[in-house]
């Protein structure tokens, strides 16, 4: 949370201004900085990252047909497509990065196949050009769920430049916040125009609506917020940073622990530390942990458990069959993202690691102590 005080002066001068919301002065201002904090040039804000999503898909004028996209995300991402009149196809992932695995998204390409929505999970890079010669050889559209990946770098370029379009979200649980809210990242200014046209109803003038738009806006209010918090971001990267080290250099030998690899050329936001536990050399299952680090006040997410594929809404399809998706399947099984944020200790995430490695001791009949931590 950024200063109480700072805030309030923000606040102090929308009570001034009486502008609330429609492209406001702090709306402009947060759209520039991000401009320019991102290194790109086409921001567009929006109320929050699934409104912007939807918005993606309609600025490219996808509204009929199956869309190639991952189980192994948050449902918004799947829940846009059917809101949008397009059947979900899902692909597997890849053993190393949970992202989509270009070697089998071209095998799920059909007639009716119009995009790929791909998402960079825990702001991992997808397989950036594996993914664009596919999209180029069928002429698909390649939109990018960037949730996880704010300030994200990829050989030096801005990982949101990537795709016909790329969504960042600034929900309150994100790396960079403005209470809810997201973004839409777009290549020309003719897009930029249209995206914006359709965020605020379609309307063009006072008296002139384009076409049907939607209530997409950022309001003055969250605006304030993200110019605060957009202060504050690079030192709590660079917190997180110093923790994730720490986790690293700890977790790394113990055996059925596996942390993620970082890929080559990747500048990492250390939005998250997943970590995948394999029961059988662990000796506690993902579950098992999860329960234990409860009892001792360390709050872990099973991020992300169960697949989106595994919902009622999307079950039925043929892409969803768990067969299809084994990486994906067991990765939801295994996966548990540890406690990261700027304000915790060093010490915190030495005691949790303490807590880790007395749960796999005990199970190998090594007697230890676990403490709590709180």
């Amino acid at each position: 949370m950024p200063p109480l005080e700072e805030y309030t002066e923000y606040l102090r001068g929308i009570w001034e201004r009486r502008w609330l919301t429609n492209d406001g002065v702090l709306h402009q201002e947060l759209e520039r900085r991000l401009s320019a904090y991102l290194g790109t040039e086409h921001v567009s804000l929006f109320c929050n990252g699934t409104i912007a999503l939807l918005v993606a898909l309609n600025t490219l004028r996808i509204n009929s047909g199956e869309v190639i996209t991952t189980p192994f995300t948050f449902p918004a991402t799947a829940h846009v497509l059917y809101w949008n009149g397009l059947r979900p196809v899902f692909c597997d992932v890849e053993e190393q990065t949970l992202n989509l695995d270009p070697a089998r998204i071209e095998r799920l390409i059909g007639p009716d196949t119009k995009a790929i929505l791909a998402v960079h999970v825990y702001g991992i890079p997808c397989d950036i050009e594996a993914i664009e010669q596919i999209a180029g050889r069928h002429g698909l559209h390649v939109i990018y769920d960037a949730a996880h990946a704010f300030g994200v770098k990829y050989h030096g370029h801005p990982i949101v430049d990537y795709g016909d379009l790329a969504m960042l979200s600034f929900h309150a649980t994100k790396l960079f916040s403005t209470i809810e809210g997201g973004a839409l990242i777009s290549r020309t200014a003719a897009q930029r125009s249209r995206i914006n046209f359709l965020k605020n109803f379609g309307i063009a003038g006072e008296e002139e609506i384009i076409g049907p738009g939607i209530n997409g806006k950022m309001d003055e209010f969250q605006a304030a917020f993200g110019l605060l918090h957009l202060r504050m971001v690079d030192e709590e990267i660079a917190r997180r940073k110093v923790l994730a080290m720490i986790y690293r250099e700890r977790l790394a030998d113990l055996p059925g622990l596996r942390l993620l690899r970082e890929t080559p050329g990747t500048e990492p936001n250390y939005a998250y530390v997943p970590v995948l536990v394999n029961a059988v050399e662990f000796r506690l299952s993902r579950n098992e942990l999860f329960q234990a680090l409860r009892s001792c006040n360390i709050i872990s997410r099973k991020y992300f458990y169960p697949l989106v594929s595994r919902a009622p809404c999307y079950a039925a399809l043929p892409s969803a069959d768990p067969a299809r998706l084994p990486v994906a399947e067991r990765a939801a099984h295994d996966v548990l993202c540890l406690p990261i944020y700027g304000t915790l200790s060093a010490s915190a995430v030495h005691r949790i690691c303490d807590v880790i490695s007395a749960c796999h001791r005990l199970r190998s009949g090594k007697p230890d102590t676990i403490v709590t931590v709180g």
